[in-house]
């Protein structure tokens, strides 16, 4: 079954207000986008379209936090992220205020309003920024569980959100910045977030068919992230292969590839993601044409396991 993450987090938005009564929400004049107009209609009383002033957006929310509410900002991603860098960072993760910021379409999913709608490099500027958390939800369950947590942080917390439909994945026993296993398997580890964990277990099936198990994880918390369990993993297959909708650069690769660094592992790595700014089409289309496919994900990891195999 796959569920819209943004129709998923809107809804769970509007319950949380009944049971929290100092949330409140704010937007940039795309709602009906982000969905969380589903609360402003709940609540009308502490919803704020502060209209397209991202800046004016964030620090609105910091003065809110200042007064003991607990405000969340709503806006596409790639915009609260540019336009609104000084205030998150001088202002939000400076002072550790409880202000949770959902960037809304991210990665590739504002398909057809092509490069300068796409949110590509997000991850890598929010996980820069000190006392700042990042999560990246694998399917609308974990939309809801990372607005939970965000909730409860006494800090700033940045959540990316999907325009589209994603596969439900299994529920976690936890949500606590481990890696969530989707999948067993002995040959070659998968580690992805986002709608591309879909893509890894359609992958690890045709894998299955030729003889290679692979063991797939969603890991939503790029930051923190706790490396045990995949680090597990990872020492039993020895491969490791990374999947994201992001650029390489300071995205969840590189974290990754940090905590490999720290911990002395070596496996045999590669990683998919994007290289350059996009283009405007279908988002599907998109997605296969810069590599971000079940087959795709299926070729890279086949490669990676017979270079091991061949040793």
């Amino acid at each position: 079954m796959s569920i819209a993450m943004r129709d998923a987090y809107g809804k769970h938005l509007a319950k949380l207000g009944g049971e929290y009564p100092e949330l409140v929400v704010l937007d940039a004049d795309v709602s009906s986008s982000t969905r969380s107009n589903i609360f402003g209609k709940e609540f009308p009383d502490r919803f704020y379209n502060v209209g397209v002033a991202e800046a004016n957006l964030v620090d609105i929310a910091n003065g809110l936090a200042i007064c003991g509410l607990k405000p969340v900002v709503n806006t596409f991603a790639i915009f609260l992220v540019l336009k609104a860098a000084d205030q998150i960072r001088n202002v939000s993760a400076y002072n550790s205020l409880p202000v949770v910021f959902v960037g809304s379409y991210g990665g590739l999913s504002d398909s057809y309003d092509g490069a300068s709608h796409q949110a590509i490099e997000d991850i890598a500027i929010m996980r820069s920024i000190s006392r700042m958390q990042v999560i990246v939800p694998s399917d609308a369950r974990q939309a809801e569980l990372a607005l939970d947590y965000a909730l409860k942080q006494d800090g700033p917390v940045y959540i990316r959100i999907c325009r589209n439909e994603v596969a439900e994945l299994p529920e976690p026993e936890s949500f606590d910045g481990n890696a969530i296993q989707v999948r067993e398997g002995n040959d070659i580890t998968i580690a992805a977030n986002g709608i591309t964990v879909g893509f890894a277990l359609e992958a690890a099936s045709e894998l299955k068919k030729e003889g290679i198990e692979a063991e797939v994880f969603s890991v939503p918390f790029v930051k923190p992230m706790k490396f045990d369990v995949l680090e597990k993993s990872i020492r039993k297959t020895k491969r490791l292969l990374t999947v994201e909708e992001h650029v390489l650069d300071g995205g969840f690769a590189s974290a990754i590839c940090e905590k490999l660094m720290l911990s002395g592992l070596m496996p045999d790595f590669d990683s998919i993601h994007l290289t350059d700014f996009a283009e405007s089409g279908p988002y599907d289309e998109l997605l296969k044409k810069y590599g971000i496919s079940a087959e795709n994900i299926a070729s890279r990891a086949r490669a990676l396991f017979m270079k091991g195999a061949h040793r």
